[in-house]
């Protein structure tokens, strides 16, 4: 493809992605295809010549469309935001324009320094401790997920608590990591990676009100494990749980750790990023004080397309430890001197993309009054909504509810608890069938909530109020069916 070829076919797919946006609400939320559909109208075998690219974008809108779920559609509820914003696309076409592979300083200076800068900006928007700060002691990456910020967390955890024989020898003794029933399954999942091994992950109390981790069966699990012999590697606080956004009490599992050296990770995938509003600043609490590591997603709830997820240490040095190998084929002078940062060594994998240029594209399009305007007006609608469910008897809320997500329960009078859940979730099916709406489920004390997370970009006021009208009549329309 030539210089003007791009240029013609570029100018067709932004224009291809300016009309999607535009006409996303009279999509169905919720692809309505069927398994193996999409599969079986595309062709068995690749194409022997090349195709025109009008050929590409025309089987885009003929096959692959229908079997989209879209996530940036005003009335998508579900799971948590995954915001997508014109800077932030734009970014992420100049990155791939660029074609930059990071893995190095010297591969591309200006690929590390942007991200060193960006995450710097991030962590004083966010009013995070300055020894966080990549001209600190600690610093910033910019990792694909939350579920690889943990992961290297957990690996710079596991460095430290074996003063570097894990990373020599392997896991020669048991290793432990403690989380609670709120925390996210990734966490599980890199500890099998890390060769913790599903045993190797406890499982803390929580209180039963508010979700969060009890700090008293820390301790008390900590104790019986050191009589046991097992070396605590990691404890990971939750700052806005996938289920119920909980939030732990980062101090009172600070101070724990602190007492006995263990590394303490705070996960604020989701809810980190609303600090950037300084009334919401307590979900900061205790992070300068005793956090290790903290990390949090801007492709949730902060305008840049997925995956951006930001990673920060107050002491690079267990983590550099954890990660850092040099083969002969990858140094080079700048390396050697020990002045600039690699990020290959800060990560799982060794190549990397440009992903700084989307963040910086969306922090200086929005600003930071930008960002806070639209976190401000998720956690608004938020509130709204749930008043009307409060407001309305056929329904309960589960509070606390601190951010943009809300959760509840339609009332289902005389139903025994197992027969009313079933009917919740035929309604949440009936909703999210329906194509005007998508929202997702959780359980609590053994009882089924309805999720809904307010906070994508084009969604406004009218939306909210639409899908609560909606629920209200499918609500009543299910209750007349059933004995």
């Amino acid at each position: 493809m030539s210089p003007e070829e791009f240029r013609r076919h570029g100018r067709q797919v932004i224009d291809w992605i300016a009309d999607y946006l535009a006409g996303i609400e009279s999509q169905p939320v919720m692809s309505q295809v069927k398994p193996g559909e999409i599969r079986r109208a595309l062709p068995p075998e690749p194409p022997e010549e090349g195709e025109p690219f009008e050929s590409v974008l025309s089987d885009l809108g003929r096959i692959l469309l229908p079997g989209i779920t879209h996530w940036q559609h005003p009335g998508f509820f579900g799971y948590f935001p995954s915001n997508a914003s014109g800077p932030a696309i734009l970014g992420d076409l100049l990155s791939s324009g660029l074609g930059v592979q990071g893995m190095l300083w010297v591969t591309s200076p200006a690929c590390t320094e942007l991200e060193t800068v960006v995450v710097d900006w991030l962590a004083g928007l966010l009013d995070l401790p300055a020894r966080f700060r990549t001209d600190a002691a600690g610093g910033g990456v910019i990792q694909d997920s939350a579920s690889s910020a943990c992961l290297v967390a957990l690996l710079a955890g596991l460095h430290r608590a074996g003063s570097g024989r894990v990373t020599a020898e392997g896991i020669t003794r048991r290793y432990t990591m403690y989380v609670s029933s709120q925390t996210h399954s990734s966490l599980e999942k890199a500890a099998r990676i890390a060769g913790l091994g599903a045993a190797g992950v406890r499982v803390v109390d929580v209180d039963p009100h508010t979700l969060a981790m009890d700090p008293g069966h820390l301790r008390a699990l900590l104790d019986e494990d050191a009589a046991a012999g097992t070396v605590p590697a990691m404890v990971c606080a939750t700052v806005g749980t996938t289920s119920t956004t909980a939030v732990d009490p980062v101090a009172a599992l600070g101070a724990v750790c602190r007492e006995r050296g263990i590394w303490l990770h705070v996960d604020a995938a989701y809810a980190g990023v609303a600090a950037v509003c300084p009334e919401l600043r307590w979900l900061n609490d205790g992070v300068a004080e005793y956090a290790d590591s903290y990390s949090t997603n801007p492709h949730k709830w902060l305008l840049t397309n997925f995956d951006c997820a930001v990673l920060w240490t107050g002491d690079r040095a267990p983590l550099l430890g954890a990660l850092s190998i040099l083969p002969d084929y990858l140094r080079n002078a700048a390396t050697s001197t020990g002045s600039v940062v690699d990020y290959r060594n800060w990560q799982v994998p060794l190549g990397r993309r440009f992903r700084a240029l989307k963040l910086w594209s969306v922090i200086r399009w929005y600003g930071a009054e930008g960002l806070r305007a639209h976190i401000r007006e998720g956690v608004r609608l938020a509130q709204d909504l749930a008043s009307w469910i409060s407001a309305d008897p056929g329904f309960e809320v589960r509070e606390p509810r601190p951010l943009g997500l809300v959760c509840f329960r339609p009332v289902w009078p005389g139903l025994p608890a197992d027969e009313a859940d079933r009917a919740t979730m035929r309604l949440m099916e009936l909703l999210n069938a329906s194509g005007s709406m998508y929202m997702t489920h959780t359980k609590v004390a053994g009882r089924v909530l309805l999720r809904m997370a307010v906070g994508g970009p084009a969604t406004e006021r009218r939306h909210v109020e639409q899908a609560w009208e909606q629920i209200r009549w499918e609500h009543a329309a299910l209750a007349a069916t059933l004995p």
